[in-house]
């Protein structure tokens, strides 16, 4: 009997140091120690190669990057290391979520790879006791875990965010289901920022002392340019673990563009606690670049390429664009650019990554559709407003400077759809002065109306107004006189005085339309006055434009009533003209008798 209990002793105590070296490797995986969490977890598989919980976490090692998916070469040497051990242990619940990730790595049907999870968590649902019918929490966080480590547009992260809120009620003290929780929130949209953060914080509730939960806070906040929420953050995952190396690095980027001095500080406490990796060797090339050392930056990316490689630092290709750039190779910039965004997920870009994407595109004339592609995807994955924003004010000015202004009104529109639909009046200015160049009168009309009601007293709202009207009419055909009608409606309405010289133009110009269709109309085949002096339909059409005339005339000497008047000088003999011609074919002369006006039989007349 006695044996029987030291045996069961040793056996748990043996469990509880595997447990506690498996322990020691996922910390180094949360904190971004990948190299030390790939040596300490094969130590543990060494000793214990059959164990499934080794297996799965040194597969997890394996898969682990600095930024983006795995290479293949990753995805292969871990499916090996499950599949090795589906053969020598079986189906156990670890290999098959091992296995998951395996399928959601290799595009596989997402329906199969639910099987697998779905498989590993009827396995381990207790059969009996007060847990009948509950899954291990553990399983389902680990579910929760591979989702959260791929791209936002691989897995299922609503399904994992089901599977974690199930853990979470079953495993009360383990906080890293809720921050695998918040990231799976995050890979589902920047709209979910909210909920992300409500899970790190009670991640915080579970482990006050949880650097990851306060970092991944900072991170939301400082997305949202909330620079005292993210620092506040920031500086209690330090006071958390001076040793969380992320935290030095975040702050390096932060700082590389606003206080080189003050960066370099986060880049040495950063490498202390960093692993002793090919990474700081590539944060060092990014420390040469922000500090003007282009030249010796490139050296250190080329030498890194040719020793390491772009799919084991993919942000090398992003060093190299930046580098380029500044000494004045576009095209190579560009280049790396386009490998860098098509290797790297959206969620591990950053705001300053598109600013160079416009920057540099902008160069090309051709490249907005793809321009278009990456600067879309940011809008999508970015929770801050603001960032947003930016991007598509940046996609608006790629496609205006590119001359496809319908393009640029339609980013223009998101950007005020992004603002909650509040415009000021440089929006106006800019929206309606794009849709002008677009030539889409129609809708220049439409937005400098909503411009006039919005800053009446601005003169750029009617100036648009009335070139669009012309604009649609160049052969002044009448079409514009509707919109100047309504123009100098408006101008009445705020200071006829002030705007006199603005009507009186817009008259002339319809005065010019309404003239050009008396000759249209007397030039008509049909225009006709008989021998007896009837007169044709036509004749009389003519006669009613003939009295718009009249009118227009009227107010344009109105404006003017002095008769010394330069513009009252214009109108009058026009006026005194067209009254004439009023007067000679409304009684025009009967063949044979005495008249004034003569004969009229061919219609032509004066």
């Amino acid at each position: 009997m006695k044996k029987t209990v030291s045996l069961m002793v040793t056996a748990m105590l043996a469990a509880q140091c595997l447990m506690a070296q498996i322990s020691a490797g996922i910390k180094f995986l949360n904190y971004e120690k990948n190299k030390s969490a790939k040596e300490a977890l094969q130590k543990v598989y060494d000793a214990n190669p059959k164990d499934p919980q080794a297996i799965f976490w040194l597969g997890q090692a394996l898969l682990a990057t600095d930024g983006g998916d795995p290479t293949k070469e990753q995805v292969q040497a871990a499916k090996a290391l499950y599949q090795k051990g589906l053969q020598e242990v079986g189906s156990d619940a670890w290999l098959l979520v091992g296995m998951g990730h395996i399928g959601i790595l290799e595009k596989e049907d997402m329906n199969a790879v639910k099987q697998k999870f779905e498989q590993a968590i009827t396995s381990t649902t207790e059969t009996k006791g007060k847990n009948k019918g509950k899954p291990s929490a553990d399983i389902l966080n680990a579910i929760g875990r591979v989702n959260a480590e791929v791209s936002s547009n691989l897995g299922d992260h609503a399904y994992a965010v089901d599977k974690l809120k199930q853990a979470a009620t079953i495993d009360l003290t383990n906080p890293d289901i809720l921050i695998n929780l918040g990231i799976n929130y995050l890979k589902m949209g920047g709209e979910n920022g909210g909920e992300a953060v409500k899970a790190y914080q009670e991640a915080l509730n579970r482990d006050p002392k949880n650097a990851k939960a306060f970092y991944r806070i900072g991170k939301i906040y400082q997305s949202q340019n909330n620079k005292d929420l993210f620092e506040d953050n920031f500086t209690k995952c330090i006071a958390a673990d001076p040793a969380y190396p992320p935290v030095y690095y975040n702050y390096y980027e932060y700082y590389s563009t606003r206080d080189v001095n003050k960066a370099k500080e986060y880049l040495d406490k950063y490498i202390a606690n960093a692993d002793k990796d090919p990474i700081l060797d590539l944060v060092m090339a990014d420390y040469l670049f922000r500090s003007g050392n282009y030249t010796e930056s490139l050296n250190k990316v080329k030498a890194l390429d040719a020793a390491v490689g772009m799919q084991v630092l993919p942000k090398l290709n992003i060093l190299y664009a930046l580098n380029y750039d500044r000494v004045g190779d576009s095209v190579q910039s560009k280049n790396y650019l386009a490998k860098y965004f098509e290797s790297m997920p959206a969620e591990k870009t950053v705001p300053g990554d598109y600013d160079l994407l416009a920057t540099v595109y902008s160069k090309f004339p051709g490249s907005e559709n793809d321009a278009e592609k990456y600067l879309q995807r940011a809008i999508g994955s970015d929770t801050s407003k603001q960032n947003k924003i930016k991007y598509a004010n940046q996609l608006a000015d790629i496609f205006a400077k590119a001359k496809k202004f319908g393009k640029q009104v339609e980013w223009m529109q998101k950007v005020i759809t992004l603002k909650g639909g509040t415009m000021g009046e440089a929006d106006y200015y800019r929206l309606t002065n794009a849709a002008f160049s677009a030539k889409d009168y129609g809708q220049t009309l439409e937005l400098a109306k909503k411009y006039m009601q919005a800053f009446p007293d601005k003169p750029q709202p009617y100036s648009f107004f009335k070139r669009a009207s012309l604009a649609a009419d160049p052969d002044t055909t009448g079409a514009a006189a509707k919109n100047l009608m309504y123009l100098d409606s408006i101008y009445t309405t705020i200071d006829k005085e002030k705007y006199k010289i603005d009507i009186f133009r817009n008259l002339y110009y319809i005065l010019l339309s309404t003239t050009k269709e008396m000759v249209s109309i007397k030039n008509d085949p049909d225009f006709k006055i008989t021998s007896d002096g009837k007169k044709t339909a036509k004749v009389d059409e003519y006669l009613g434009v003939a009295q718009k005339v009249v009118g227009i005339l009227d107010q344009m000497m109105a404006l003017y009533p002095d008769p010394a008047d330069d513009n009252n000088k214009y109108a009058a003999p026009i006026k005194a003209d067209i009254l004439k011609r009023i007067e000679y074919y409304s009684n025009p002369p009967v063949q044979g008798k005495k008249g004034t006006g003569g004969a009229a039989t061919s219609g032509k007349g004066k």
